[in-house]
């Protein structure tokens, strides 16, 4: 799991995160305008309302993805959206406004994985409700606890309301997977506790998908 420039992006001396990404700096600096094809292609996915996520959930990228669903919802209110995601994780405050963001507009989000939805879009993949997750056949969901990085500076108080918040955090997000995917609070306690990889049709048993894509 990797840290951001902690004084520019944060403002903290912790960062509470549920990612693998080693690269998230690199991507989120070279989240610029896009070239004129690149631009052109979203364009016309934007008027189909398909959205995608492909890359670690950063403030840049909850931005843009946020800034696409209020659009959305906006000029078409309670119209479908397509969420498209491939990710390894990422910020849990940048992931939460999207995963909020997606149970507070009234267009529905079908969200489908294709490659992997791993920490923090495993929250992501939850925003949707059931029957409207779906999953490519060879992608890969993850859960596993969140993490403190960054230098933890302070005295042995403030390192303690960290550890505590760290907590209740923990808990927030395993029960949002327990009501999304249908299983006790415990068992996805025990499991996230380390890395839990699900296969596509293991996140469909487990309750975290609901469909595997068979054609586009």
């Amino acid at each position: 799991m990797s840290a951001h420039n902690l004084s520019r992006e944060y403002q903290s001396p912790v960062v509470p995160r549920f990612d693998d990404d080693e690269d998230d700096e690199r991507e989120e600096a070279s989240a610029k305008s896009p070239a004129p094809v690149g631009a052109l292609i979203q364009k016309k996915f934007l008027e189909q309302r398909k959205i995608f996520l492909w890359g670690a959930v950063t403030d840049q990228s909850a931005k843009d993805l946020t800034e696409k669903l209020l659009y959305l919802e906006a000029i078409a209110p309670g119209q479908p959206i397509t969420f498209y995601m491939n990710t390894p994780g990422g910020s849990i405050t940048a992931g939460m406004a999207v995963y909020d963001t997606i149970k507070l507009i009234s267009s529905p989000v079908t969200v489908v994985v294709t490659g992997m939805a791993a920490s923090m879009g495993s929250i992501l993949l939850s925003s949707a409700k059931k029957g409207n997750r779906y999953i490519y056949p060879h992608a890969r969901v993850l859960i596993h606890q969140p993490l403190i990085t960054g230098r933890m500076v302070g005295p042995a108080s403030d390192i303690n309301i960290q550890a505590k918040e760290m907590e209740k955090l923990r808990a927030e997000l395993n029960q949002i997977l327990a009501n999304a995917s249908g299983q006790s609070i415990e068992k996805v306690t025990k499991d996230s506790d380390r890395d839990y990889y699900l296969n596509a049709e293991e996140a469909i048993a487990y309750g975290l998908a609901d469909h595997i894509v068979e054609k586009i």
